[in-house]
């Protein structure tokens, strides 16, 4: 470790671009593997497809299983009465929360929704703030749709701020740098110049199709204030594609709820959970990590382990079972809105871009236990690695072996290969 750690540190750009090609050449890798080596070493081939199926088969089992537990803490949460807990504190009170809500070309009726969600919440709402973060670029069409919902909205909530982020240099046009510039112009506002205790104050990233449940922030508040690791952890609700999802042709209605069901597993496994889309933390964490990278394409698992490694470690994703409703991919037409759903997926993917980071970061962390920490990286390199390998391995991989390379078509193993892999 000691060795790539000065390899690092003398060749940065060598290995940031070796760590960039690793992603794309360990998926390729594996998806050709049972091509070219039916013809070399079939039989390696063959428990390489193998294991997959068992791997698969192990992670189809617990995403059930971790799922309908889920379902049944999601039900529990929604039903308790949080905000009589809360005031059980005695400085709940004091809690103030900033909502920042990125903001490119969103159609007005989406982001009044949106709002009028929020309304809804049991907690304050004179303690709830919102920060509605428009892109520059967007123009005169950002300025009638701020000036229509600052008229309606401004007086509901403790503040409803709008701000516009402009293309600055270094920056990459996206969720993050936009993110990063309405919660620092929150920070300035609330904290330096309303002089609100920084100490007691939350921030949420908010996709602007996102719908709270009413009783986010009041079960927020209690996790919030009976954490005595409140400042180095994220709070992550269950995100939920079901807004529009009668709406959406069948392949996306059964991809939305898929993912959906596989969000309510991911939560329910706290030991590999990483803040996604929407998603709360403390103001005092943010502020002190130097809030969302603005170089950077995907915001969210990028944002965790910054916070992960600038703190050596000691941050963590605690669970919040309250469903965020989002929209399915949705567009005008069933061909256009498949092309919507690609585009989505394909922004997920965008976090593979995390990996040289990632990686770097993990080789560089002297003060994390090793196990700490790789088995947080684990989690990334399975997800970016695995997941373009899945559809090929399990598919067709079973089917290569005895169909390219005869003479192992005729062995024990090539025989049973596709039985064992169904």
């Amino acid at each position: 470790m000691k060795n790539l750690r000065k390899w690092i540190t003398r060749h940065p750009r060598r290995t940031k671009r070796a760590l960039e090609i690793l992603p794309g050449f360990v998926s390729w890798f594996l998806i050709l593997f049972p091509v070219w080596g039916s013809f070399l070493i079939p039989e390696i081939v063959a428990y390489y497809i193998i294991g997959f199926s068992v791997y698969w088969f192990y992670r189809s089992i617990t995403t059930a299983v971790l799922a309908i537990l889920g379902y049944f803490k999601l039900k529990t949460f929604q039903l308790y009465d949080w905000m009589g807990d809360v005031r059980n504190f005695p400085d709940w009170s004091r809690v103030h929360h900033i909502i920042v809500i990125p903001t490119y070309k969103e159609p007005l009726q989406t982001l009044r929704r949106t709002l009028d969600k929020l309304k809804e919440q049991s907690f304050p709402i004179k303690h709830i703030h919102i920060m509605l973060s428009f892109e520059e670029r967007e123009k005169e069409e950002a300025q009638e749709k701020a000036k229509l919902l600052t008229d309606e909205y401004e007086q509901v909530f403790g503040h409803l701020w709008i701000t516009y982020h402009p293309d600055l240099p270094g920056e990459v046009k996206g969720k993050s740098s936009n993110t990063s510039w309405g919660a620092k112009e929150a920070k300035r506002l609330l904290i330096d110049q309303d002089g609100v205790n920084i100490d007691y104050v939350t921030i949420t990233s908010e996709d602007a199709d996102a719908l709270l449940h009413p009783s986010y922030f009041a079960c927020l508040t209690y996790h919030f204030l009976d954490n005595p690791a409140r400042y180095t952890t994220i709070w992550q609700a269950v995100l939920l594609f079901y807004n529009n999802i009668w709406r959406v042709p069948l392949f996306v209605r059964v991809f939305s709820s898929s993912a959906s069901v596989a969000q309510l597993a991911i939560v329910t496994r706290r030991d590999r959970l990483i803040n996604f889309s929407t998603y709360t933390a403390s103001l005092k964490m943010i502020d002190a990590i130097g809030y969302w990278d603005t170089d950077v394409i995907p915001e969210d698992w990028r944002l965790f382990f910054k916070a992960f490694f600038a703190l050596e470690g000691k941050v963590s994703v605690e669970p919040i079972f309250l469903p965020i409703m989002a929209d399915a991919a949705e567009a005008s037409g069933v061909w256009k809105t498949y092309s919507s759903q690609y585009e989505q997926v394909k922004r997920w993917a965008w976090g593979v871009s995390d990996t040289p980071y990632v990686i770097s970061r993990w080789v560089m962390a002297e003060s994390i236990p090793f196990w700490e920490k790789t088995i947080r990286v684990l989690r990334v390199l399975e997800d970016h690695f695995l997941w373009p390998v899945n559809w090929f391995a399990i598919t067709i991989g079973a089917l290569l072996p005895p169909l390219l390379n005869q003479n192992f078509s005729r062995t024990m193993i090539g025989k049973t290969l596709p039985h064992w892999s169904l």
